[in-house]
């Protein structure tokens, strides 16, 4: 297959900065000296020693290569492939009933129905120990699974849809223009976050547990507003005249862990929801695209609901407290929800800002010092956050609030591989209320407009990012940003079709502070155009495109997870179905793991303490891949997972290794 002339001349800038940076450095291959004295030059600092490692982390040299497995090769088949000496199970599938009357899945359950049910298009996702002391250590036999679903797809969800010729991300609307409100319901509940306790039998399968705590959070649940957009103008609505409450969370990409044993979900694609008006000149709609692509157009649900014609963000009463043109401005946020207490109202900390949220993960936590957590803008040319809170971590007391107050940065990525995080406050950084930022609640609401202001880094779609237990290091995926015209050296080709892997590392250790050092860990693409830590190419074994998901576990192996484009033509042709690979941080070694089915993308990766059994999301298998006039003659280009003639659902996957030893080992 032709390669893609700007992925070559990336190779070749990449190559470039790689040399320019070795020049001034000694690089030490294997264990921890590298990462520790060899990444990124004379400028960079080892981290604070007094970081703790988690338990079973790897600290130095291993006696055995990190990673441990024989690479899968390209997968085109519909199935999932793990290495030799691995098995897989599939677990809660969309539809899978888990609470209230347990209704069973089938293609005409009501939109009720739904909300009983696992949710739809699973994306990231963590096992929660059933003791509930601390998110990372206790049972490894039995839990809490708590994962998001992230949008939907209409025409497998409703059964009437079946015969018809409707393409994907399509829904079905009636000759009037309008929608059938159970349908809606349905789409609605299908969307949000799933709480399933789950538990391994005597013959090492996982099942689902019937247990009080089994939750769905929708896109219509009721939920606080918390932090300095908490009672703001621009949040009052009609369902909520003093701006403290909204409904729903949706969009539902990555998320993240707190120290204090609870999840967050992070809004992503929020805008595709809201009709807006066609005059709407706020910054904070147009900017982010909002009323620019209806797919589900639950506003136009038969019998004018109040839930459904929230959706509506054109302004029809007097003030704002009459309608909802202040709807847009409660999504977008990342969302606190405590897995154990089911009565609980999940949380909108709006002091991680309002953007399309991919991931947020958090620095070490130091008993006494702030916490730090980083989060990404899943959009061309967006930017990557940080957040300092302004009170010191006490493990004793520590809760949701510590994300209340604090400082959001947002970050610059200087040419030679230095860094600066620019605080996002008003009076700082050509952020004025002539600019249009008058109080620090306006900030919040329009992060990426006030990064720009302020000079922080386009970057090419941060998606998840990931912190080295041991070093402190902060790795985050740029997917792709096939619209770049202008290179950067954090960003160093045009036409970005591939994407790309940045890290860096905090000045001095210390992840409060506001100077970084950086460096490119990985360059996406095939033979040709792919390239590792060292400027190597990437091998048919370690080659991917559009990384995506990312985590790293105990022993430091960086999980990396793929969502490249379906019908993916010649950019893509050689890379298959998508995929989940691991690498070593400290040698630059990268070897796929996994693939998937036809159509899906691999998103959301956890293992239980031990590291005996990960699990990992299937999301949207044959999607796009299969075109209107093939649903229409009852084809799908997947049928993953209970084949035959059943329509494809996305699942999650529990991964064993047949000696029972640690994933990856």
């Amino acid at each position: 297959m032709g390669k893609h002339p700007a992925t070559r001349n990336a190779a070749r800038a990449f190559e470039d900065i790689v040399a320019a940076r070795t020049s001034r450095r000694t690089v030490l291959r294997g264990g921890l000296a590298t990462a520790v004295t060899g990444f990124l030059g004379g400028t960079l600092t080892a981290c604070d020693t007094e970081a703790p490692a988690p338990p079973n982390a790897t600290t130095g040299p291993a006696s055995q290569p990190r990673l441990g497995f024989a690479a899968v090769p390209i997968g085109t088949a519909d199935e999932i492939v793990v290495p030799p000496g691995y098995r897989y199970q599939v677990l809660l599938p969309w539809g899978e009933p888990i609470l209230g009357d347990y209704p069973e899945f089938r293609l005409e359950n009501t939109g009720a129905e739904q909300a009983m049910q696992i949710g739809m298009h699973h994306d990231g996702m963590h096992f929660f120990p059933i003791e509930g002391e601390h998110p990372y250590e206790g049972s490894s036999d039995d839990g809490l699974l708590v994962m998001n679903h992230e949008y939907v797809e209409p025409r497998l969800l409703h059964a009437v849809a079946a015969g018809t010729e409707i393409g994907s991300f399509v829904s079905p609307v009636d000759e009037d223009g309008s929608r059938d409100p159970d349908q809606v319901l349905k789409e609605i509940n299908a969307h949000g976050v799933s709480v399933t306790r789950i538990r391994r039998g005597e013959d090492g399968r996982w099942a689902a547990v019937r247990d009080p705590r089994n939750r769905r959070v929708t896109a219509q649940t009721p939920m606080a507003i918390a932090g300095p957009v908490r009672g703001h103008d621009s949040v009052r609505t009609q369902y909520s005249p003093e701006g403290l409450m909204t409904r729903g969370t949706m969009a539902n990409c990555a998320h993240g862990v707190t120290p204090w044993n609870t999840y967050l979900t992070c809004e992503e694609n929020w805008w595709y929801y809201f009709a807006a008006a066609e005059n709407e000149e706020r910054p904070s709609f147009t900017r982010y695209r909002v009323g620019s692509i209806l797919p589900w157009n639950w506003h136009l649900a038969r019998g004018g609901a109040d839930e459904h014609i929230r959706f509506n963000a054109v302004p029809t009463g007097a003030t704002a407290a009459e309608d909802y043109r202040n709807e847009p401005h409660c999504v977008g946020w990342i969302v606190e929800i405590d897995p154990f207490d089911p009565d609980s109202t999940p949380v909108k900390r709006t002091h991680l800002g309002r953007c399309s949220h991919e991931a947020v993960v958090f620095a070490p936590v130091r008993e006494g010092e702030p916490v730090v957590v980083y989060t990404g803008d899943d959009a061309g040319g967006q930017f990557i956050y940080k957040f300092v809170s302004a009170r010191p971590y006490r493990a004793a007391t520590a809760d949701g609030s510590l994300l209340d107050e604090g400082t959001l940065y947002a970050a610059r990525f200087d040419e030679d591989g230095s860094g600066e995080w620019l605080a996002l406050v008003p009076g700082e950084n050509a952020i004025t209320a002539e600019a249009g930022y008058p109080d620090l609640a306006s900030v919040l609401i329009d992060p990426r407009g006030a990064a720009e202001l302020a000079g922080a880094t386009r970057m090419d779609r941060p998606e998840w990012g990931a912190v080295d237990p041991v070093t402190g290091d902060v790795y985050f995926t740029l997917t792709n940003n096939a619209g770049r015209t202008e290179t950067h050296a954090a960003n160093p080709r045009e036409r970005n079709v591939y994407g790309h892997i940045i890290r860096w590392r905090e000045a001095g250790g210390d992840p409060a502070g506001t100077r970084f050092d950086w460096d490119l860990f990985a360059l996406g693409g095939d033979e040709a155009n792919g390239r590792d830590a060292n400027g190597e190419p990437l091998t048919a074994d370690s080659m991917f495109g559009c990384p995506d998901g990312l985590w790293i576990d105990p022993d430091r192996r960086l999980w990396i997870q793929t969502d490249a484009p379906d019908a993916s033509g010649d950019a893509y042709a050689a890379l298959g179905n998508n995929m989940m690979l691991a690498a070593d941080p400290d040698t630059g070694e990268i070897r796929r793991f996994l693939t998937g089915p036809i159509g899906q993308e691999i998103t959301g990766v956890i293992a239980t303490p031990d590291q005996t059994t990960m699990f990992v999301n299937v999301q949207h298998p044959g999607a796009g891949a299969t075109s209107a006039e093939a649903f229409a003659r009852g084809e799908h280009a997947s049928r993953w997972p209970d084949g035959g003639t059943s329509y494809p659902r996305s699942a999650t996957v529990a991964i064993t290794k047949d000696d029972g030893g640690r994933i990856g080992s």
